[in-house]
C-alpha cells in the first residue's frame, strides 16, 4: 500500500538538477480562414502563455510537490535567459548558471487551435562546453553535491551534457555516495556508464539496443529483460527503467526480476512533460525512502495526473494525495474526484478555461439539501460549462450559526453535492463569506437565487472584472427553517 506519509516527506528532500533548460512558449488562439497569400491557415493568437522546459519542467514539478531544488545549467543572456531565470526564482529555486558569450537560451513555440497543436517552432543553438567551462561545471556540481540527497540529470542533447561532463558528473555523485538517475536521449550509453538508474521510454531503448518489442506479447517481458541486461552489463549502470506510456512501466536491474506495472491515466489531454513528471516524482520518492516498486507506482500515478491536463503541466501533493488514497481504497466513491481543495480548484479553473470553457460558480452551507437548492443548481449549469460549488465548512458554519451548527458534517455536504450530475467541482472554505474564493478562481459567471446584486459582494467582485452575475428567483416554501420545523413538530413516538 502506497503511504501518504512519503507525500508528505517530500518538503524534507533537496534535489539536485543538471541538464539542459528551456523556455516553453504557448500561443493560443483560433484557424477561421485560409490565407490569400499561400494556401496556408490563418492563425489568430487570444493568448500567449510561457513557463520552463526542459529540465526547467522537472525543476517546476519538484517545486510544486514542495521539495527544494537545486540546478546547474547554461543560459544565455538574452530575453528568453532572463524569462528562465525569473521562472527558477519563482520556484524557489536555487540556480548556479554558466553564462557561455553569444549562447542562445533554446525556445519552443507552440501554437494550438482549439486545443490542438498547429505548429511547433524551435530557436536553438547547440553549445558545447570546453576547458575552462568544463571545470567551472565540475566545480559547481562538487559544491551543490554535499547537501543533496539525489541527483536528477535531463539529456535534451542540447550542449550541456556530453559523454565527458556526464562522466564527470556521474564520477562526482559516487564519490559522494549519491544516487543518481538519468533521463536520456543519446543513443550510445556508454555517455551513461556507471549510472544508478537510466530512465529511456520504449522508443528510446528500441533505438539503443537495435530491437523492436511489443508490449502486448506474451514473452515481452522476458525479452526485453535479457536485452536490457545485456546493455546494462556492458556500460555497467545497475538499473534501467523503461517508460511504456500507455502499458505503464517497467524496471530490470543488472540482476534479478524485472518489476511491470501498468499506466494510470484514464483520459488523455496531452502528454507533453509527463516524463519529467515522472523523472521528478519517481527521483523524490526514492530520495524519500521508498523502493523501487512503490515509486515507480507513485511516478506512474503523478503522470496520469498530468496527461489528464492540457499543455505541460505539474502534479501537486493534494492530487498525489488523493490518487493514493484511491488506489489504497481509501476514497471508493466516484465522487471524491469532484472534490478540490482550494488550490486544485484554482489549477482546474485555469486548466478549463485554458479550453475556452465557461466557469461558473454558486455557493453555500447547503446543511439540509432541499429542491430550492436543487433547482438553483440546476439553473446556475445551465449558464456555464462547468459548475463550482463552494461550501462553508464546519469551522466557517460554527462562526456564522454557532456551535449547534451544522447539523450535517463537511464531509456529508460535500460528498451529497458531488453526487448531483449538475454539479462539477465542489470546494470547501474556511471563511464566512465566499469573497476570497470568488476571487481566487475568478469564475466567469456567478449564480445565486435569493440575493441583490447591488448586495452581493461576490457579485460585485466578478462584473469588476467583467464577468456576469444572475440573481435568481428564490422558490419559496423551501428552507432549512421549514425543514427544521416540520422535524419539531414530529411525534416521534409515532
Amino acid at each position: 500500500m502506497l503511504s501518504k506519509e512519503l507525500i508528505n516527506n517530500f518538503k524534507n528532500l533537496t534535489i539536485l538538477c543538471v541538464g539542459d533548460i528551456m523556455l516553453d512558449k504557448f500561443y493560443y488562439g483560433e484557424v477561421e480562414r485560409i490565407s490569400p497569400e499561400a494556401p496556408v491557415p490563418i492563425f489568430r493568437i487570444n493568448k500567449e502563455k510561457s513557463m520552463l522546459g526542459g529540465t526547467g519542467n522537472v525543476i517546476a514539478n519538484l517545486s510544486s510537490l514542495n521539495i527544494k531544488t537545486k540546478y546547474v545549467g547554461i543560459v544565455g543572456n538574452d530575453d528568453s535567459g532572463n524569462a528562465v531565470k525569473n521562472f527558477l526564482n519563482q520556484c524557489k529555486c536555487k540556480h548556479s548558471l554558466i553564462n557561455p558569450k553569444d549562447y542562445k537560451t533554446t525556445t519552443k513555440i507552440r501554437m494550438i487551435a482549439n486545443n490542438n497543436h498547429l505548429l511547433r517552432a524551435d530557436k536553438e543553438n547547440i553549445f558545447k562546453l570546453e576547458g575552462k567551462q568544463i571545470q567551472d561545471l565540475s566545480k559547481i556540481v562538487e559544491k551543490e553535491l554535499k547537501n543533496t540527497d539525489i541527483v536528477l540529470l535531463s539529456d535534451y542533447q542540447k550542449g550541456l551534457l556530453t559523454l565527458e561532463t556526464t562522466q564527470i558528473i556521474i564520477s562526482l555523485c559516487k564519490k559522494y555516495n549519491k544516487k543518481i538517475l538519468i533521463d536520456p536521449k543519446e543513443r550510445d550509453f556508454s555517455k551513461y556508464a556507471n549510472a544508478d538508474i537510466v530512465k529511456p521510454n520504449l522508443k528510446e531503448f528500441e533505438l539503443v539496443s537495435g530491437e523492436k518489442f511489443d508490449t502486448n506479447s506474451s514473452d515481452f517481458k522476458i525479452k526485453i529483460k535479457t536485452s536490457a541486461q545485456n546493455i546494462m552489463k556492458k556500460y555497467n549502470i545497475n538499473n534501467l527503467l523503461i517508460t511504456l506510456s500507455k502499458d505503464g512501466m517497467i524496471f530490470i536491474p543488472q540482476s534479478g526480476d524485472a518489476v511491470q506495472i501498468s499506466a494510470e491515466a484514464k483520459e488523455v489531454f496531452d502528454v507533453s512533460g509527463a516524463g519529467d513528471t515522472s523523472l521528478a516524482v519517481l527521483g523524490a520518492s526514492i530520495a524519500a525512502g521508498a523502493n523501487i516498486t512503490e515509486a515507480m507506482k507513485l511516478a506512474n500515478l503523478a503522470s496520469g495526473i498530468v496527461v489528464g491536463k492540457l499543455g505541460t503541466a505539474c502534479v501537486t501533493p493534494d492530487e498525489l494525495i488523493r490518487s493514493v488514497e484511491k488506489t489504497n481504497g481509501e476514497q471508493n466513491l466516484a465522487q471524491a474526484s469532484k472534490i478540490l481543495t482550494i488550490k486544485e480548484a484554482i489549477e482546474k479553473v485555469k486548466e478549463l478555461k485554458e479550453k475556452n470553457k465557461i466557469i461558473g460558480f454558486t455557493n453555500g452551507c447547503f446543511d439540509v439539501m432541499h429542491f430550492g437548492h436543487i433547482h438553483s443548481l440546476a439553473k446556475s449549469k445551465e449558464e456555464c460549462d462547468y459548475l463550482f460549488v463552494g461550501i462553508n465548512s464546519d469551522v466557517s458554519i460554527k462562526k456564522i450559526k454557532g456551535d449547534k451548527y451544522p447539523l450535517q458534517n463537511e464531509k456529508t455536504r460535500t460528498y451529497v453535492m458531488a453526487s448531483l450530475e449538475f454539479v462539477d467541482y465542489v470546494v470547501l472554505f474556511d471563511e464566512i463569506t465566499a469573497l476570497d474564493l470568488v476571487e481566487k478562481l475568478k469564475p466567469d459567471v456567478i449564480v445565486k437565487a435569493g440575493y441583490s446584486i447591488e448586495n452581493w459582494p461576490e457579485a460585485q467582485k466578478v462584473l469588476s472584472y467583467g464577468g456576469r452575475a444572475i440573481e435568481l428567483e428564490k422558490i419559496e416554501d423551501y428552507s432549512v427553517n421549514v425543514v427544521l420545523q416540520k422535524i419539531d413538530n414530529l411525534d416521534l413516538k409515532d
